[in-house]
């Protein structure tokens, strides 16, 4: 029995899936990773949002971590947290503002028990707006940072 079971570790830790079907049965390649989202989406919170100006966690936006903290101690998948702005300020300014806050993202993710190995942080300034609008409900929506699966090994 603890060979069988040895074995099975083995193959879950090759095929670098940890999704498994109502029968049992491992998926692999596209199939696990579309299952790993989608399971990453219905368990966490991928998005925190920010102040104006600021790459401060919210301890709100703790919570929501800790809810991908938790989900990532337990699937051995790499992610990508993104840096959003919204669309007041320069262009350069929003791309390091965006970058302090992905990289805000990962500092908490790391120190609660997450390699730094398995993220990367990216940011795209104001360039990619969740919600368009020139308001302060749009702005809010836009002053984020989302952590999404890499299928980067």
């Amino acid at each position: 029995m603890k060979k069988l079971l040895s074995l099975f570790v083995a193959l879950v830790a090759l095929s670098g899936c940890s999704v498994f079907g109502q029968d049992g049965g491992l998926f692999s390649g596209a199939d696990c990773e579309s299952r790993l989202a989608r399971n990453f989406a219905e368990n966490t919170t991928d998005t925190v949002f920010f102040a104006f100006d600021s790459s401060a966690l919210s301890a709100e936006a703790q919570a929501a971590l800790d809810t991908q903290v938790e989900w990532l101690k337990s699937h051995e998948t790499n992610v990508i947290v993104q840096g959003y702005c919204d669309e007041r300020g320069t262009r350069e300014y929003n791309l390091a503002l965006g970058e302090r806050r992905a990289n805000a993202v990962k500092e908490y993710l790391v120190s609660h028990g997450i390699s730094e190995d398995r993220i990367s942080v990216i940011s795209y300034g104001k360039e990619r707006p969740a919600v368009f609008g020139s308001n302060e409900a749009a702005w809010a929506q836009n002053r984020r940072a989302v952590t999404v699966l890499s299928s980067a090994e």
